[in-house]
């Protein structure tokens, strides 16, 4: 067996979970999700690229351990298999804290809780740095591609909440150190909803920003807005992916990364539809003009 890399726990309560019971097709699905959305995380940090079937997971296994008695909680511990350097697996083992903050960024980004990026793994690094350990580096870009591709699993991971109303709740926990640490997000019906429905607008609207990060495979990535105090999810419509745009958007990038703004350097300026909840949050927007000009 190898060695530990990170311990998570999953619990429902509310309604029969309260009672010690949930729904059994329910949790089933709901664990599938728990579990497809930390294998493509994992993968991620120990191998660098997004996998798309969980089996797929390479250089670690996830472990279900029997659930805790007097509650629907179940814990699972990630265990690593292949060889990696152990002084990144003591305690405060810097990897699987690595591993844990990159699924509070998936988890929560998708229910419409903002994370910083940039503060949330960096601190990590920063750690890292000062006791000379190397840890892989992940780059929003693939944080952002990976987030989409946990959709689906973050989705049934509420299947208890939103089918048979088993459960009002979840929560999921991660051990770093000592302490029982929890995602920044709650799994409730609010935030199936944010997650199940998607809404647009039916005028565009007039936006100026910078490209934190881009995926050319996708034609999508997150903007700064000046508006919102942070990265919004954008897609450039089927219309609008010609080479110019595109050159446009990765010259925003490029200036984003390289820090080098001047007065408005680095902006874009767009008209994009507004995608909403249900409620009205707001969860992306779908570009179909842009220009390094107000219009």
């Amino acid at each position: 067996m190898g060695e530990d890399l990170l311990s998570l726990s999953l619990s429902f309560s509310g309604n029969l979970a309260d009672k010690h019971r949930i729904d059994l097709y329910d949790i089933s699905q709901a664990l599938v999700g728990f579990q497809r959305s930390l294998a493509l995380t994992t993968h991620l940090v120990l191998n660098g690229e997004i996998i798309t079937q969980s089996p797929a997971l390479k250089g670690a296994e996830i472990h279900a351990l029997p659930p805790v008695d007097g509650s629907w909680k179940i814990n699972t511990i990630i265990v690593l298999t292949g060889l990696y350097n152990l002084t990144t697996l003591q305690n405060n083992s810097p990897l699987g804290h690595l591993v844990f903050s990159l699924y509070d960024y998936v988890v929560s980004e998708s229910l419409g809780v903002h994370v910083d990026f940039n503060k949330s793994l960096g601190v990590i690094y920063e750690e890292a740095k000062k006791t000379r350990v190397e840890l892989p580096k992940i780059q929003q870009h693939q944080a952002d591609s990976l987030l989409e591709k946990c959709s689906s699993a973050i989705h049934e991971m509420h299947r208890p909440i939103y089918k048979t109303k088993t459960a009002d709740l979840a929560n999921v926990y991660g051990v770093i150190g000592a302490q029982s640490i929890p995602l920044q997000t709650t799994f409730t019906f609010d935030s199936w909803e944010y997650i199940h429905e998607t809404q647009t607008s039916d005028s565009a609207h007039q936006y100026a920003g910078r490209v934190s990060s881009y995926n050319s495979n996708t034609y999508k990535g997150r903007i700064y807005l000046e508006e919102f105090g942070h990265p919004v999810s954008f897609e450039l419509s089927q219309d609008t992916r010609g080479e110019e745009v595109v050159r446009l958007v990765t010259s925003s990038l490029s200036a984003n990364a390289l820090r080098r703004y001047t007065n408005d350097e680095g902006d874009i300026y767009f008209l994009a539809y507004r995608r909403t909840s249900r409620t009205g949050l707001l969860k992306g927007l779908l570009i179909i003009e842009v220009d390094d000009k107000p219009f």
